[in-house]
């Protein structure tokens, strides 16, 4: 039987959020239905709300999220009710030609859940990244749950859903830091200082965050960061191959998505260097580079979605390092807040005062 819960809902681009009724269908084949317990407030939910994504309002958003399965539908083998998952937008279809050739971390038929979520009015809402999850219960894809290991607190586990598995996976599965590598993270936001923690699981030697807000830059050393630039008092660049007995660094990660970070990262690098591009520039950007620069450098250059995870790999063992005490997901929390706080989350995100605000339900 159909329930009706509370969620926070973008009606319109640009207008603040409101908190409303949500219908959620029973789960149908290949569905669950998840009780939310925590979510983070990602800058994507923001595109979304300011009509960055696309035009499908009503919007349920929210996508950073853990809770416990509390029912699904048939010929679901992936969870049972009383598991306690991550939600994760790249559930893999298992037969497109990527997943075919091996390569399930960059699936080009990720699914959702067929039905809708609706209002009660029964207008359809379309889910942030296919989960929409700052509501108390939602319908998602069963292959949108990852089991973890419960004894992790969901204001932790949820942020691998999204921004922090999207630059731990930048630095370790798209850039490939290894043991002795130099790194340098341009934007020590939270998805920035989840690459800097990446890369100090590596083994990098030298970890540079790059960022004109000194705040965060302070953040940036927490996670590991060896040494830090403020970019508004001079050229990155130079300061970076100072670091680096003038080379340069073996991978250069962009955070930003901006053409004029996306350009430092490139001077940035050593020979046969890799950039690896995790923030998200707009549609309208563009970006001109020296070809001969492309060919004389060698590497790489290199773009990542969702970290290039594969959330049934990456999700428990990221989990077992932060029960380990080796990752410090605890650190990315900057407050709890509830569903009635998200607008708020976006001003402070906005102003730079968070790395992550997490609704807990």
């Amino acid at each position: 039987m159909p329930q009706t819960v509370r969620g926070v809902v973008s009606m319109a681009v640009g207008e603040p959020v409101t908190i409303t009724d949500v219908v959620i269908p029973d789960p149908g084949p290949g569905e669950a239905v998840v009780a939310i317990q925590a979510c983070g407030v990602c800058h994507t939910d923001l595109h979304y709300r300011e009509g960055g994504i696309n035009d499908e309002f009503p919007f349920l958003l929210g996508h950073e999220a853990a809770g416990v399965v509390e029912s699904v539908g048939d010929d679901v083998t992936e969870v049972a009710p009383g598991d306690y998952v991550i939600l994760n937008w790249r559930a893999v279809c298992g037969q497109c030609r990527s997943c075919l050739r091996g390569r399930p971390q960059i699936c080009f038929s990720t699914h959702n859940a067929s039905q809708k979520m609706t209002l009660a009015d029964g207008t359809d809402l379309s889910p942030a990244l296919g989960i929409g999850a700052f509501v108390e219960k939602t319908l998602v894809a069963a292959g949108q749950c990852t089991k973890v290991d419960a004894a992790a607190p969901a204001t932790a586990a949820g942020l691998l859903g999204c921004g922090v598995m999207a630059g731990i996976g930048a630095a370790i599965n798209t850039g490939g830091v290894g043991r002795g590598d130099s790194v340098a993270v341009f934007g020590c936001g939270g998805v920035g200082d989840a690459a800097i923690a990446g890369a100090k699981l590596a083994g990098a030697s030298t970890i540079i965050g790059v960022d004109i807000d000194d705040r965060k830059l302070e953040w940036a050393r927490g996670f590991g960061a060896t040494h830090t630039i403020n970019s508004s008092e001079g050229d990155p660049v130079e300061a970076i191959k100072a670091l680096t007995g003038g080379n340069g660094v073996d991978v250069a990660i962009e955070a930003v998505g901006l053409p004029v970070t996306y350009r430092q990262a490139f001077e940035a690098r050593d020979l046969a260097g890799t950039v690896v591009l995790v923030g998200v520039p707009r549609p309208d950007m563009t970006i001109e580079l020296p070809f001969i620069e492309v060919f004389g450098r060698g590497g790489a250059l290199k773009s990542s979605w969702y970290g290039d995870c594969l959330p049934s790999r990456d999700f428990p063992m990221l989990i077992d390092l932060y029960l380990q005490g080796r990752l410090d997901l605890d650190g990315f929390v900057s407050e709890t807040i509830n569903l009635g706080d998200v607008e708020e989350a976006f001003h402070k995100m906005e102003r730079g005062e968070v790395l992550r605000s997490v609704v807990v339900l």
